[in-house]
């Protein structure tokens, strides 16, 4: 580029900051947000802008608590038993201490004593059973779902005393202990749990004991939270304990993606959520806080449905394994902070192993697998059998800012090798709508999925215990079921580790996931002078550390 060229870059991104600064000043007036002059030294108090993309469509807190947007806010007013770290660390939170007997089948947790939710009442023993509960069964009658990733071989759990709960299991279950830091599993108020989904769906009605409370809301615009004083619970694992230092974060709903990083820039805003990533390094250099935290859970990939054809067939599956250039997706649509996926979980996960010599690129080896399943090449270049092409419908996953260009991308390799890839794009409530996982139209089914423990995994992707049955196999492959059994019966994580190694290279062999890469599905575009964030294990900031200089 020369130097006109970038002069007239820099004028008219100047020229759209500017534009996009005068709009959103008027968009955060209806939220009673007044952005602060900028100053020196940071302190106690203060008021956050965070500018999300999208506030969701119910404020059931089961339902909506593992939303990638309405998560934010429960971070802040809710608490878990545990909290989990990046790198998959657990340590106590209200839950100060627990012991398990010797198969996993029966847990103690020691609740820390004096917490309360912000209605007034103990967060005490038979709380958290209401809880526990609640995540196991829901109401679904009522539209309250249960957590997903919840284990489904709870059995019950019992308030022995005030601070004490007993958890029962009908099987080992290693999970549970680390699924109590999972994103979906917040402390609400006995008194929440037992009102309607109607009274639950009304954000100024939940209660919840986290160091901030919802001041005022509006559907589809804003959350603006305010600071509990008399929070002293927090987790040690992040340094604090006490009270917040910031006084309200507000998450104001801004669409576009440009007008959010264009109100950080220009002062209006703290946070912008879900940047363009190659707008990253520029940003940077701006002297702006860039965060690609990557949670624990799912790499970015496709379940395959092995009830479609030609999916059924293995070689099929294994040829689609290796056509795809999985550094190209890196290079083109995202930049250094992403990573290569190294088997279908990301390794940052507890139990996760490098299988990258099932996930190299080799178009050779994928033509000669479908040379062998008798797909031979006809006019342009497209495969066909029995007079039907080689076809591949991606439905592009709008949880994911980047998908439909990665499908593109993708689109253009498999044609090299003889598929014709169609490509269909909807928003969010269509999506949920029209795309399941084993759906008649759905070959391939994009997952942006997080999890805890790694262990929940091998139910998830059978139909055991209500799992997910990913891959539409149901019972069919008694080499995946015997795994999954063994990984669930274990009742240790030494004996349990070389058991999810041997899964990991069974379902990329198999071709029944396709990576494409480790994800980061949570952008962050932070002004400097917010500092003192934490990420978790599921990638979400949390502010209650940190700290504003004005």
């Amino acid at each position: 580029m020369n130097d006109r060229s970038s002069r007239l870059l820099l004028s008219r991104r100047r020229l759209l900051t500017a534009t996009s600064a005068l709009a959103f000043a008027a968009l955060v007036a209806t939220a009673g947000v007044t952005p602060a002059l900028a100053e020196d030294g940071a302190h106690d108090g203060g008021d956050v802008v965070f500018l999300i993309d999208s506030l969701g469509d119910t404020w059931i807190p089961n339902n909506s608590a593992i939303s990638s947007f309405q998560g934010h806010i429960w971070g802040h007013v809710t608490d878990k038993l545990l909290y989990v770290d990046a790198d998959g660390k657990v340590s106590p939170w209200i839950a100060e201490r627990w012991e398990q007997n010797d198969n996993a089948t029966e847990f103690t947790l020691h609740l820390k004593s004096g917490v309360t939710f912000s209605d007034g009442s103990p967060l005490d023993a038979a709380a958290v059973v209401a809880n526990l509960d609640i995540w196991y069964a829901g109401r679904k009658s009522e539209g309250i779902n249960p957590i997903g990733l919840f284990p489904k071989t709870y059995d019950h759990a019992e308030a022995v005393d005030a601070t004490t709960v007993k958890v029962f299991f009908k099987k080992p279950t290693l999970g549970f202990i680390p699924t109590l830091g999972y994103h979906g599993s917040i402390l609400v108020s006995p008194k929440t749990i037992a009102s309607p989904a109607s009274s639950q769906a009304d954000l100024s009605k939940t209660s919840g004991s986290g160091p901030y409370v919802v001041e005022s809301w509006k559907e589809g615009d804003y959350v603006k939270l305010i600071k509990r004083k008399d929070y002293n619970w927090g987790p040690a694992a992040v340094g604090q304990t006490g009270p917040a230092h910031l006084d309200t974060i507000t998450y104001k709903l801004v669409s576009e993606p440009s007008l959010r990083v264009a109100a950080v820039q220009s002062g209006q805003a703290d946070v912008a959520y879900n940047a363009s990533p190659q707008e990253l390094e520029s940003l940077k250099s701006e002297g702006l806080t860039v965060a690609t935290p990557r949670y624990l859970g799912f790499v970015n990939g496709w379940a395959i449905n092995t009830k479609l054809a030609p999916y059924d067939d293995v070689k099929v599956r294994q040829a689609l394994q290796a056509g795809i250039n999985r550094q190209e997706i890196i290079d083109t649509v995202y930049t250094p902070d992403w990573k290569l996926a190294t088997s279908f979980i990301q390794s940052n996960v507890p139990g996760a192993s490098d299988q990258s010599t099932l996930l190299a690129y080799n178009p050779e080896k994928a033509e000669k697998l479908l040379d062998e399943a008798g797909w031979k090449k006809g006019t342009g270049g497209i495969r066909a059998k029995d007079g039907k092409p080689l076809s591949l419908t991606l439905n592009s996953n709008p949880y994911l800012a980047t998908s439909k260009s990665i499908d593109e991308l993708i689109a253009q390799q498999l044609g090299k090798i003889g598929w014709k890839v169609d490509i269909r794009a909807y928003d969010v409530v269509t999506y949920g709508q029209k795309v399941k996982y084993g759906g008649a139209g759905v070959p391939a089914y994009e997952v942006t999925r997080s999890f805890i423990d790694a262990g929940t995994v091998a139910s998830i992707l059978t139909n055991a215990n209500n799992g997910e049955n990913w891959f539409a196999l149901d019972e069919s492959d008694k080499t995946l079921n015997d795994l999954r059994d063994k990984i669930a019966g274990a009742g240790s994580i030494e004996a349990r580790k070389p058991l999810l190694d041997e899964l990991q290279k069974y379902v990329l062999d198999q071709g029944y996931f396709i990576p494409r890469t480790q994800i980061v599905q949570r952008i962050y575009v932070q002004s400097p002078r917010l500092k003192g964030e934490v990420y978790n294990g599921v990638a979400y900031a949390s502010y209650y550390t940190a700290t504003k200089s004005e």
